[in-house]
């Protein structure tokens, strides 16, 4: 009796078990054909998008060439003479006449006095010589001496004001150098180099400093000898420089007429004048502006994608990408001209175009919006 109920009891619980097994099983089975329901089931392709628009596109050309400093002297001793002091050093921004170097000028007001001596003993002989005249005049006509010998002193009366003459000149000369021992800015500009010392002996002609000015620069740009024949004189040309965020608006001076043995290229020509930032030495870019396209159709670059049957634009309606082949002009500042294929106004795909394949269903991604 015991044993009959044992078993009936292990019987009962086998089939509970075996129960439990097969329900899990159904459960699990259930939800993996509702997984492969889902995966066959095609998910709308999430996509921003974007709307053709009108704008003037200009047709230029672009290159990269450097600025040259126009006024960049490099000041020079114009007269003999230790250095005693300098008051410019490289880096320094200097303005027209300021002090940059002093010489000794101790030889010089030697000089000076010495010439002033001889003048004044030359004043004293002329005017001594003066009186004789005048007394000769008067003895002439009183007929006690000759017309000869009032010629005679008058003659060294003469020459005593020559020499006069000339020694004054000569004093105007030795302060004339004198001065050039204060060697001053010629323009306005920034120190670039020194080149001497306090305690060298410089002659006439010898460097002292170079000044780099910033009011006068030219921009040279290289462009292909190809496009010579399309570029001349009086074209705009935008110029930027990364030492500035400035950008200036100039026009081509001039086309040098010797093309380039080793690169091929001309050399376009352009002036800049009195812009803060700019520096000789400094590259620039420059682009020509040769002409414009009005109302040019306009894209961005990700709308554009490369299918087999060439380049096409996925054009968004009713929730569904529309393949549209394209034919695409000029590519500037990441848009592109549209040609032919689109109209203004129509709205295309652009993230994810390239993720798309035609009447392809899509789902539009709300624009964020913007931060004040």
């Amino acid at each position: 009796m015991f044993f009959q109920q044992h078993y009936s009891t292990r019987q009962t619980a086998l089939v509970l078990t075996f129960a439990l097994l097969m329900s899990s099983s159904l459960i699990a089975c259930s939800k993996k054909e509702a997984e492969q329901d889902t995966k066959k089931k095609p998910q709308a392709a999430l996509i921003s998008t974007t709307t053709t628009e009108a704008s003037t596109l200009e047709i230029r050309e672009e290159s990269i060439g450097s600025l040259e400093g126009l006024m960049d002297p490099t000041v020079a001793a114009e007269a003999p003479g230790r250095v005693v002091k300098i008051l410019a050093h490289p880096g320094q921004t200097v303005k027209k006449g300021e002090v940059l170097v002093s010489l000794d000028a101790t030889d010089f007001n030697l000089q000076r006095a010495q010439a002033q001596a001889e003048v004044a003993r030359l004043e004293a002989l002329t005017t001594n010589q003066g009186r004789i005249v005048e007394r000769n005049q008067v003895l002439v006509q009183k007929k006690f001496i000759s017309q000869n010998a009032l010629e005679d002193v008058t003659t060294q009366h003469t020459a005593l004001q020559q020499q006069l003459d000339g020694a004054k000149a000569q004093i105007a000369i030795i302060e004339h150098t004198r001065a050039k021992t204060t060697i001053v800015a010629p323009i306005d500009g920034v120190v670039q180099k020194q080149i001497v010392s306090t305690g060298d002996f410089v002659k006439i002609g010898d460097p002292l400093l170079q000044i780099i000015s910033k009011q006068r620069l030219r921009a040279h740009l290289p462009l292909p000898e190809n496009i010579a024949a399309k570029i001349h004189a009086g074209i705009k040309v935008r110029l930027s420089t990364p030492t500035s965020t400035k950008e200036v608006i100039s026009t081509i001076r001039e086309l040098k007429p010797l093309i380039s043995e080793t690169s091929r290229a001309v050399d376009v020509i352009a002036d800049v004048t009195d812009q803060e930032g700019w520096q000789p030495g400094a590259s620039v870019k420059g682009e020509i502006i040769l002409g414009e396209h009005a109302n040019a159709v306009l894209i961005p670059e990700q709308c554009l994608v490369l299918r087999p049957a060439g380049e096409v634009v996925y054009v968004i309606k009713d929730g569904l990408a529309l393949q549209r082949i394209v034919k695409t002009g000029m590519r500037q500042d990441g848009k592109i001209e549209i040609i032919e294929g689109l109209s203004l106004g129509e709205v295309i795909a652009k993230d994810g175009a390239a993720f798309l394949t035609d009447k392809a269903k899509v789902k539009v991604e709300a624009k964020k919006p913007a931060k004040a």
